[in-house]
Formats: structure tokens, C-alpha cells, sequence
């Protein structure tokens, strides 16, 4: 037969249905405020401990990388204002622009040659201005300059300070019209 129907619930209404609703909401945002806390420990612990050990390794790979390659990281010197000169090919103007970097490894030898800028500068600027404009058309001839370039630095650093301050002299830039 019929079953009997139990009396729907009746929601409390008045002042306990809002302490009731209010508590539950209270405890809810105190458990996620609680976990969100719980996460963010556990995420920056984790990266300061790993953080930590990355920085010894990275040490002990920048020292053993010195130590097994024995040499010290290079150092570049960029001569600036780049170097313009002229020169007559068959009886036509011609001009070549080029921007020079030195390489070293040694800072102080290198500040130490830094004095004598306007010299090396001068040498420089000669050595481009005495070049045939054929020669230089070629990779050859651009390599065999950048040779030239090199030994009258080491020469100049070897008089005016006493030691091969620059390993390279390097061509950053080479124009020629």
C-alpha cells in the first residue's frame, strides 16, 4: 500500500540557520588558507634546498672548467671609434671602414696597453692605409691583414709593456668602397 512519507525537513530559519551557515563557511576558508600555506612551504622549501645545491655545483663546474682548460676566460677590447682610411687604387679614391676588437686574457696587461692607445691606434691606421685595394677583395687578403694587424699589436705591447697583452686582434666589421 501506501508507504508513508516522512515530514520534509524543515530548515531552521532565524538567527541559528545564519551562526550555522556562518560557521561552516568560516571552517572552509581556514582549511583552504591552511593548505594553500601548506603548498607554498612545501614548494619554497623544495626550491631553496635544490637552489642551494645548483650554486655549489655551478661553482665547482666554473672551477674545474678553469682548471682543466687552464686559461683564463677572455677578455674583449672593442677599439672604437672604428678605423677609416684611404688609399689610391689606380688612381681612384678608395676607402675601407673597419672596426677592431682585441682579445686578452690578461685585464691589467690589457689596461696596461690602453695607455698607449694613440700609438697603436697610429700603427694601425698606417698599416690599413699601405694595403692594395686588389689583395683586400679576397678572404686571403683579409686574413693575411688581420695577421699583420696582430703582430704589430703584440709587437707594440712587447716594447711598451713588456708582454704579449692581446691573444687576437678581431675584425668585428670590414667595409671596403
Amino acid at each position: 500500500m501506501a508507504k508513508k512519507q516522512a515530514p520534509a525537513a524543515v530548515p531552521p530559519t532565524g538567527p541559528e540557520a545564519t551562526s550555522a551557515g556562518k560557521g561552516r563557511l568560516k571552517l572552509i576558508i581556514v582549511i583552504v588558507v591552511a593548505m594553500l600555506v601548506a603548498v607554498g612551504l612545501s614548494i619554497g622549501g623544495t626550491l631553496y634546498f635544490m637552489g642551494k645545491g645548483d650554486d655549489l655545483d655551478a661553482d665547482k663546474a666554473q672551477e674545474s672548467a678553469a682548471a682543466v682548460s687552464g686559461k683564463q676566460p677572455a677578455i674583449y677590447e672593442v677599439l672604437m671609434p672604428a678605423f677609416v682610411v684611404n688609399f689610391s687604387h689606380n688612381g681612384r679614391q678608395r676607402y675601407m671602414q673597419v672596426s677592431i676588437a682585441l682579445m686578452s686574457r690578461d685585464q691589467a696587461a690589457l689596461d696596461a696597453l690602453k695607455v698607449h692607445m694613440p700609438l697603436l691606434r697610429n700603427r694601425l691606421v698606417m698599416l690599413f692605409s699601405s694595403q692594395d685595394f686588389e689583395a683586400l677583395k679576397t678572404p686571403v687578403g683579409k686574413e693575411m691583414l688581420r695577421q699583420q694587424a696582430m703582430a704589430s699589436v703584440q709587437e707594440l705591447a712587447q716594447k711598451e709593456i713588456g708582454k704579449l697583452a692581446v691573444e687576437q686582434v678581431l675584425f668585428t666589421n670590414f667595409v671596403l668602397q
